[in-house]
């Protein structure tokens, strides 16, 4: 064949799902008002403390900033500015970076599975696969939203950073194979959720500049709004003297020089400090508050305010797996454009490209790099900077064709396996513990092999012709996809004949992951944390089940959603 096409899947893989690994847009917005920590006072107030400067936090900062003055802490940087986040042709070096201060955050799961977490203003919007696409009308009813603010919510979202992709030729095949294999009607480009082949939206604007949730803060009102960067919440502070019921009432933190600062809520029944840190992030955060499992918040010499079992609990990943096309032809660069939402409750997505990262001297393989020790051919103990090193200069021997194809993925909706998290330290910049117990529950792996089969009819499919060699069987494309580095879990021989070995043996993360603050468990149907008082949790850990077939889209909807359900509340009660 010329190549080990097995050897060619992990660098081809890699530089399709972060060739838009990227974040920021060309010129950098003059936000008066965000300031590094070290420049803030030793003691300050407001009348909103939001702890997190991500996908959720930006829009809900930007809106209560209208009427109320507000705090907005992030631990990370700038999205503007930083050439490895802003270029194109840097897009893997902010996923390998490594650093105290890179915009991403590797952790691995107790899977075994690598994953990333957000540290930079705009979180994960700064660093997925940039596709926008709505939450499903039920899934907004079942979670008790209102309509009418939904749609005006996820409006005042779309028209800063949502975008119709051109369509190609590589993603107009898999766009006819999804319709030939089934999944139909066709329904144009659409951002809402419906049954059948759609062409979805996208962050990045024509000239392929990423637009992130940061840029929501364009709507903020600049003299109600404080953002300070490099600010790692410690804890938030409870009063209990004389309350029926802990309250918020304000929160430590310290800069990036290590100096501690607090900032506290200003006197008033409506001041609230509110946890934006995502799914590993508030679970954490309540958790080094005191706020938890009593018995393992005991076991870490952790003042217990609020014993909490179901901080950390309900854990979820959306499992995603791919099958690698090598393409005779030249194939466009794209990113995440179509997607097949099947009625089994799996969603078939695809991105291709070549030639991702230039050249070798400067080729990165972001999430799937041996640079930062994703080397799944070798167990976890045997992952020695020698063998690392080793496969780095593997990775940059490859020849161009490595880099020629696309890859098509399944996502499995939900899902309704679930895991826990748990601290390892009281450091809020150390990675907790996580289990995401993937494919646990059976119909999770069912809707995997219907998904992979469904890809199998696309790759079969004449539209699809053109773009993979007539002697590369399916079985052959199994193996090329089981066979390369992908995770860290233990390969099975007969990955290529077993659907459900496949399904187990190659499953990746999409970054989706979810839970561990969720609604009607650890906060109520308003966000607010059960059994203490002043505190909210809005984002993503607060989801049962993943929104839509991607969830940005949702997550920065329900930050400016909850920030005017708040504000418009809080209005007609002052009004009386």
């Amino acid at each position: 064949m010329g190549f080990g096409w097995w050897k060619l899947f992990g660098a081809a893989l890699v530089g399709i799902l972060f060739f838009h690994g990227f974040c920021g847009a060309e010129t950098v917005p003059n936000f008066s008002f965000m300031h590094n920590a070290t420049t803030a006072p030793d003691i300050s107030y407001y009348d909103y403390i939001i702890v997190g400067g991500g996908t959720a936090g930006c829009p809900l900062a930007a809106t209560l900033s209208q009427n109320y003055s507000v705090l907005l802490l992030e631990r990370g940087g700038a999205p503007y500015g930083n050439p490895n986040i802003t270029n194109l042709s840097a897009f893997g070096r902010a996923l390998s970076d490594l650093s105290p201060t890179s915009p991403s955050q590797r952790f691995i799961s107790e899977d075994g599975v690598i994953n990333a977490r957000a540290r930079v203003l705009g979180g994960g919007s700064c660093l997925n696969a940039g596709f926008y696409s709505r939450a499903a009308t039920d899934y907004a009813r079942e979670a008790g939203w209102d309509t009418r603010l939904v749609n005006e919510s996820y409006q005042w979202v779309e028209r800063l950073v949502a975008f119709q992709p051109p369509i190609q030729a590589w993603q107009s095949a898999v766009r006819a194979g999804l319709v030939q294999a089934g999944v139909v009607p066709y329904n144009g480009f659409t951002y809402d959720h419906i049954y059948g082949t759609k062409v979805g939206g996208t962050t990045f604007d024509l000239e392929g500049h990423r637009h992130t949730a940061a840029d929501l803060l364009q709507y903020a009102n600049p003299t109600g709004l404080t953002v300070l960067l490099h600010a790692t919440v410690r804890k938030i502070l409870f009063r209990t003297k004389g309350k029926s019921r802990p309250l918020a009432h304000g929160v430590v933190f310290r800069d990036a020089s290590g100096t501690k600062h607090r900032a506290y809520l200003k006197s008033g029944p409506r001041n609230e400090i509110i946890v934006s840190s995502g799914a590993l992030g508030s679970p954490q955060l309540l958790m080094l508050s005191g706020v938890g499992p009593a018995e393992h918040l005991r076991a870490h010499n952790i003042t217990v305010v609020v014993d909490q079992p179901l901080v950390g609990q309900g854990m979820s990943d959306n499992p995603m797996n791919a099958i690698f096309v090598p393409s005779p032809v030249p194939v466009e660069v794209s990113l995440i454009q179509v997607v097949g939402i099947t009625h089994f409750g799996s969603y078939i997505e695809a991105a291709s490209g070549e030639n991702f990262a230039g050249s070798p001297a400067t080729r990165d393989f972001g999430m799937f790099s041996p640079k930062i020790g994703q080397l799944s051919t070798v167990p976890p103990k045997q992952r020695t900077p020698e063998a690392l090193a080793k496969a780095v200069e593997y990775m940059n021997s490859l020849e161009a064709p490595a880099f020629r194809g696309g890859f098509i993925l399944e996502k499995v909706m939900g899902p309704i396996s679930t895991g826990h998290l748990e601290l390892r330290t009281r450091n809020p910049n150390d990675n907790p513990s996580v289990t995401f117990n993937y494919f646990k529950d059976p119909q999770d792996l069912e809707r995997c092999i219907q998904g992979i089969e469904t890809i199998e009819k696309i790759i079969e499919s004449k539209p699809f012709s053109k773009f993979r060699y007539d002697y590369l069987s399916l079985a052959a494309l199994l193996n090329i996809t089981a066979n390369s580095p992908i995770n860290l879990l233990p390969k099975h021989a007969n990955a290529s004949r077993s659907l459900d070995q496949f399904c187990k043996d190659t499953v990746m993360t999409i970054w989706h992951y979810h839970g561990g603050c969720q609604v009607g468990r650890v906060v109520d149907y308003q966000y607010k944390v059960l059994g203490v008082d002043a505190l909210r949790v809005i984002d993503g850990s607060t989801f049962i089940y993943s929104p839509g077939t991607n969830p940005q889209a949702t997550v920065m909807m329900l930050g400016r959603y909850m920030g005017k359900r708040i504000l418009d509340e809080r209005l007609a009660s002052d009004g009386n």
